[in-house]
């Protein structure tokens, strides 16, 4: 991955958050830019052809940050469909980048799976939420403040979704017999 952050959030623990939620999907040819954003609070955009995904975070945005996410199912109603909007708070800056580098890659794997990236939004949004959730103790909320059961946001396998996106190689561990092993007192 060539990445870029030009801005005050430490490089190399940002590039590590990113990575760790990268793999296993190969990521050789990604090119990401963290940089603050011209006034939004937070933006982000896939490149797909170059393989290049822009995080936009806001200089001014105060921690931590509630964001509105478009996770939950969505429901027909007679004149179209309707989504209600759950929160996601987010403890500091280097969490919203990752929330939106998380839901530009989800956008990429689709590409690079073969599957047409258009009206995936709630699903990028909850490729990210769930990372959020399992990895840095974030919780899903109505405006109300209650909490929302996962099952009411998390219902879909978006892993299986990806499955045909690149993946790295995976090294070849050793097989028991095949590791020196030194036994003590011998």
């Amino acid at each position: 991955m060539d990445f870029r952050n030009s801005t005050d959030l430490d490089d190399s623990r940002l590039y590590a958050m990113f990575l760790r939620h990268t793999v296993p999907y190969r990521h050789n040819r990604l090119t990401v830019r963290v940089r603050y954003s011209r006034g939004a609070d937070f933006s982000g955009t896939c490149y797909y052809r170059e393989a290049r995904i822009l995080v936009n975070i806001g200089r001014h945005n105060r921690y931590p940050y509630t964001l509105g996410t478009n996770i939950a199912k969505a429901h027909s109603t007679p004149t179209g469909w309707r989504r209600e909007v759950y929160h996601l708070t987010v403890v500091n800056a280097e969490q919203l980048a990752l929330f939106v580098y998380l839901h530009e890659l989800f956008h990429y794997l689709v590409k690079v799976a073969g599957r047409s990236p258009r009206r995936k939004e709630a699903m990028c949004d909850r490729f990210a939420a769930r990372v959020l959730v399992d990895n840095h103790g974030g919780t899903v909320r109505l405006h109300s403040g209650r909490p929302v059961q996962r099952e009411l946001w998390d219902f879909k396998d978006l892993d299986a979704f990806i499955t045909a996106a690149p993946r790295e190689p995976q090294m070849r561990l050793p097989l028991c017999g095949e590791i020196p092993v030194k036994i003590r007192g011998a």
